[in-house]
């Protein structure tokens, strides 16, 4: 007995080192993180290394376990104002876009697969979701400054959406294991009251879940050592209180830690970096149990139309879901494109399909193999050209800062300040000599190995090492003073306008200079106010707007989202978006219509030229009359 846990624990822990060791080849590659995790999983199992791993229900509890710690981080890390900026078009892809791709794959899987109509539907429900973590790893992996609006909509629909397909999954398992064949709109009926109430109980206790938290840590005066186990206990406790009074207990931890990651909680700096400690480990445990649950000796039996299916999702599935569900928002082509390209399955698609085995389903198995083979094409086709898409697409903006070395302590027993380190960089705005803010409170320089008051140091020098005391939620004005300036590429030389503009000046000074044609209305605004309402009210960083013979671009905006920096340019420079075919509905419209009109062309130029033809010969054919 004592010689089998020592071999466990071995066995265990070599496979999460290993795990840890590919994210450093996924760092250096570009490679999808989540495709070493499941690759490693399935070397070490029954038809690799060996390792028999066949448990149904220890697998899912532990992936719904992670799924949770993964989804209380992702909601503490997400911010307000990434939540009102891309609410609207993430909770549509999050509901409607779940229900779309759900019908739309689970009538392709009934024509492809031995599966009914409900086990079509059943596999829809357990791949309709995605898994934005791997995502973003490799736009943090490249370095790519992706625009923000794009980026919260992914964030905010991956933290939304697994508990749409999880009700979906679990609710059509439930039908299928009872034998029952309803009719359809009996179907419908029970869906939709189930999802209202599932979601409703989810959010109320999510919300009153996070409150708690927040009250809890406040008022109790823990060490700082156990405060982070004590809040991931509270998060746990919040996922399996909404699920035992028949809600969903998913939401309930993602909204849990939306609330407390923005309010002001004590020791949110050592919170966060806990956090994003046990959520690497989350995902290394749920991907090896997932890749370990796999046989891939039963692949090759349904391979040809699982990669089918696969590619199905892909290119027709998740792009007409996108599609429909961003018709309200008016999103630009490039912007749609690129939210349905980056709908890559992860663990919780593996995770969903095993709810069939547990429910004891005849094709259990089938589903769950065919779901598992959808991950690893999605992972392979869509993981590798994340970042070129993107940047062709033009949605790759310049970085705003460049390297910055900062480090945030937390101050015991204050919970309204912080105290900041910040390493001051060559050529960065206080090493020319600009002025830190009344605000912000300097209190001790080390230089040279000396430390000295910050009133003693007279201009601070490339190296030096400052500790600055701010109010919490400091505007990141800091963080731009102290980093260098960024690396601009030679190509995004001109991204931003060859001159500046102050967007405090009269929009009638731009129309006395350069006539671009503004209404009355318009002059009166301010040039800020003016490409603010262009833009329908709201402006980022990077946004252009061409008008007349001028296009204006932000080049900074505050915390508030008023512009602070514009920048004019008398050509648009913005890169031109190749957008795929297959990931546009308009793009297939100009297409069709452009085939049409080329196609009339010809016809109508052989008409044009017949008909001239004919008034050619008229004086001809007259003349020969009268001679005759």
């Amino acid at each position: 007995m004592e010689h089998a846990i020592y071999l466990v624990t071995l066995v265990g822990t070599a496979l999460v080192v290993a795990a840890a060791f590919s994210s450093l080849i996924a760092f250096r590659f570009g490679a999808p993180l989540l495709l070493l995790f499941l690759c490693i999983g399935l070397a070490s199992g029954v038809d690799g290394l060996g390792i028999e791993f066949d448990n149904a229900r220890v697998a899912y509890f532990a992936g719904s376990l992670a799924l949770a710690v993964i989804l209380f981080d992702s909601g503490f890390g997400t911010p307000l104002n990434a939540l009102r900026q891309a609410a609207g078009p993430a909770v549509s892809l999050a509901t409607f876009g779940v229900i779309l791709t759900t019908g739309l794959f689970g009538a392709a899987a009934y024509y492809l697969l031995d599966l009914s109509w409900l086990e079509s539907f059943l596999l829809g429900a357990a791949v309709a979701s995605t898994d934005a973590a791997a995502v973003f790893f490799l736009l943090r992996a490249g370095e790519i400054n992706l625009r923000e609006r794009v980026r919260a909509t992914l964030e905010v629909e991956s933290g939304t959406n697994d508990p749409i397909a999880i009700f979906l999954t679990i609710t059509l398992v439930e039908i299928i294991a009872a034998h029952a064949n309803p009719e359809t709109h009996v179907l419908v009926t029970d869906l939709i009251l189930g999802f209202l109430l599932n979601m409703g109980l989810g959010a109320v206790v999510g919300v009153l879940g996070g409150l708690g938290i927040v009250r809890l840590v406040d008022r109790l005066n823990l060490d700082h050592g156990l405060l982070p186990i004590f809040v991931l206990t509270l998060s746990l406790m919040v996922f399996a209180a909404a699920g035992a009074i028949g809600g969903s207990g998913f939401l309930a931890v993602y909204l849990a830690g939306l609330i407390a990651g923005n309010s002001d909680i004590r020791a949110v700096t050592i919170l966060k970096r806990f956090q994003d400690g046990m959520s690497w480990l989350a995902q290394i445990i749920m991907f090896l149990i997932l890749g370990l649950f796999a046989t891939p000796s039963q692949f090759p039996a349904i391979m040809v139309p699982a990669v089918l299916l696969g590619l199905f999702l892909m290119f027709v599935a998740r792009p007409v879901a996108v599609w429909l569900c961003l018709i309200p928002f008016r999103l630009p082509r490039p912007e749609i494109a690129f939210v349905s390209w980056v709908g890559l399955r992860g663990a919780v698609s593996i995770l969903l399909a095993i709810t069939p085995l547990l429910g004891g389903l005849e094709n259990g198995r089938t589903i769950f193999n065919v779901a598992f083979i959808i991950v690893l094409v999605s992972l392979v086709v869509q993981g590798w050209s994340v970042g070129p898409l993107a940047r062709r697409l033009g949605l790759i903006v310049p970085a705003r800062l460049g390297p910055l070395d900062k480090v945030e302590l937390e101050l015991p027993g204050s919970a309204h300040h912080e105290l900041l380190a910040y390493r001051v960089a060559p050529g960065s705005p206080v090493a020319r000599g600009e002025r830190i803010p009344r605000w912000a409170r300097p209190s001790l320089v080390l230089r040279d190995g000396r430390s000295m008051r910050f009133q003693d140091m007279g201009r601070l020098a490339a190296g030096d090492q400052v500790y600055i005391f701010v109010p919490d939620r400091y505007p990141r004005l800091l963080d731009k003073l102290f980093a260098s300036r960024a690396v601009v590429d030679p190509e995004d030389a001109d991204f931003f306008g060859a001159f500046a503009v102050d967007p405090a000046r009269s929009a009638a000074e731009l129309e006395a200079a350069y006539t671009p044609g503004l209404s009355e209305a318009e002059q009166k605004l301010t040039v800020g106010a003016l490409v603010t309402a262009r833009l329908g009210g709201h402006a980022e960083y990077a946004d252009r707007v061409l008008i007349g013979p001028i296009e204006l671009i932000v080049r900074d905006v505050d915390d508030k989202g008023k512009i602070t920096g514009l920048g004019l340019s008398f050509e648009p420079t913005a890169p031109v978006a190749r957008v795929p075919v297959f990931l546009s509905a308009g793009e297939i419209g100009d297409r069709v219509s452009a085939f049409i009109r080329n196609w009339r062309k010809p016809t109508e130029t052989q008409n044009a030229e017949a008909t001239a033809n004919e008034k050619a010969l008229e004086p001809t054919a007259e003349k020969i009359t009268t001679e005759g």
